[in-house]
């Protein structure tokens, strides 16, 4: 445990410090949008895509931790959906279930990624990244779909849904990463230098990035719907993440892998789609940010029970 917690340390001490810089040095709103778009745009692809270069993929279980990843989301999304009446019953409505729905299912990933390599280095992040080729299509898919079918006002095509993701730059950086592995095609020194720069700082801005994002109003009385999404992404998903990690065969590092990804809060990304398509952005920033606060409690026991 105490090893555990001296690598989570770092990852939410960064998440802090956003947190109170958000709020002293560096207050305008636009700086800190300006610094999601260049880590989600630039820096994010780039660490993934040399990270997944460098990985040596023949020794790790790939199909292994994508799949219980994979899986773990598929089951998590349908249970949401199959609670749907019952939460309609408890006066949630379609907005707000939107809000249960990515709080469930989506993941942080500047956490996850980070966790993973503080814990186990370059092989960490490549299981991490390769997770990410599994979880990210498919939870863009499903919460785009349950936005525009439950809270949208305007409901979104087929094909529009397919753009979303599409467009979505960690899935190009992730496919990019996994062809230049496969087919060994050598890169110049200067990629690797400029990469590793770039790749080193976008965690760190990733993370300040995410503590600028909390909000604090309402913490201490969290809503039913709140509560609910807290209870199944950071106690009932990794209990599924790690049943199914098992079933697939996984232990010690790779097991642990799986558990950290499963156990992060939610991604903040979900607030600004809640706000694009008619979801319950203000329930949605007290889900990210109470999970964020818990997950500094559940992440090291989740971890320790399995490495």
């Amino acid at each position: 445990m105490a090893v555990v917690i001296a690598a989570l340390l770092p990852v939410f001490l960064l998440i802090v410090l956003g947190f109170i810089l958000k709020r002293t040095l560096i207050r305008p709103e636009t700086q800190w949008h300006g610094l999601e778009r260049l880590t989600y745009y630039v820096l994010f692809p780039v660490l993934l895509v040399q990270t997944l270069v460098k990985a040596d993929l023949s020794k790790v279980p790939v199909a292994g931790v994508g799949g219980a990843l994979l899986l773990s989301v598929l089951l998590m999304s349908l249970l949401c959906l199959a609670l749907r009446p019952l939460l309609a019953r408890a006066s949630v409505d379609g907005p707000a279930f939107t809000s249960i729905f990515q709080g469930a299912t989506r993941w942080q990933t500047y956490v996850a990624l980070a966790v993973s390599g503080s814990l186990f280095g370059d092989l960490g992040l490549a299981l991490a990244s390769v997770a990410m080729v599994a979880i990210i299509p498919l939870v863009n898919v499903f919460s785009v779909s349950v936005l525009a079918h439950y809270a949208s006002p305007e409901k979104r095509s087929v094909g529009s849904i397919v753009m979303t993701v599409v467009c979505n730059p960690l899935i190009w950086a992730c496919a990019i990463g996994l062809a230049l592995n496969v087919t060994h095609i050598p890169l110049p020194k200067l990629w690797h230098e400029v990469a590793d720069a770039l790749g080193r700082s976008s965690l760190a801005i990733g993370l300040l990035v995410t503590g600028a994002g909390l909000h604090l109003e309402g913490i201490f009385r969290p809503s039913l719907a709140a509560s609910v999404a807290l209870f199944l992404k950071l106690v009932l998903m990794p209990v599924i993440a790690v049943a199914l990690g098992v079933w697939f065969g996984l232990s010690g590092s790779n097991l642990a892998i799986v558990t950290a990804c499963a156990a992060v809060p939610t991604s903040s990304s979900a607030y600004v789609l809640a706000r694009q398509m008619g979801g319950d952005a203000p329930l949605l920033a007290q889900i990210i940010t109470l999970q964020t606060i818990l997950a500094a409690i559940t992440m090291p026991i989740a971890i320790a029970l399995v490495a």
